[in-house]
């Protein structure tokens, strides 16, 4: 059973993505039945879909997508890359500071400025 959804923002959204589908699909002159021949659903169902009813399956807007072209979009949705909330959070949580072992500076000292970890030397400045 299909839980309604509660949240008029939410609902905003659905009824703003149906129209958008309708459109995509009039722009490119397809009609309601071709549409739904090629989704793969009743033309009801695009109906639906079109009015912004949540309880039209992902997979059906996911071929709708497909069928109009778009369904990169589909797979772009939330990226991490593009995620702005995500990215911020992820450089709040990084480290204020790195602590270095305990007696790590006498071994640092001992081998020189220039010296890497592993001992090699880093004359460019480039420590991987």
């Amino acid at each position: 059973m299909a839980v309604k959804i509660s949240s008029l923002n939410a609902r905003r959204a659905l009824e703003a993505l149906g129209a958008n589908i309708k459109t995509a699909r009039l722009k490119r002159r397809i009609s309601m039945q071709g549409f739904a021949e090629r989704v793969g659903v009743s033309e009801s169902t695009i109906s639906r879909l079109e009015k912004g009813d949540d309880g039209v399956s992902i997979g059906t807007l996911a071929m709708a997508c497909l069928v109009l072209g778009e369904i990169g979009r589909i797979s772009d949705f939330l990226d991490p890359g593009s995620d702005d909330t995500g990215l911020l959070l992820d450089r709040a949580a990084l480290p204020k500071r790195i602590d270095r072992k305990r007696g790590s500076r006498r071994a640092e000292s001992a081998k020189g400025e220039n010296t890497l970890p592993d001992g090699s030397d880093d004359d460019e400045g480039v420590g991987f």
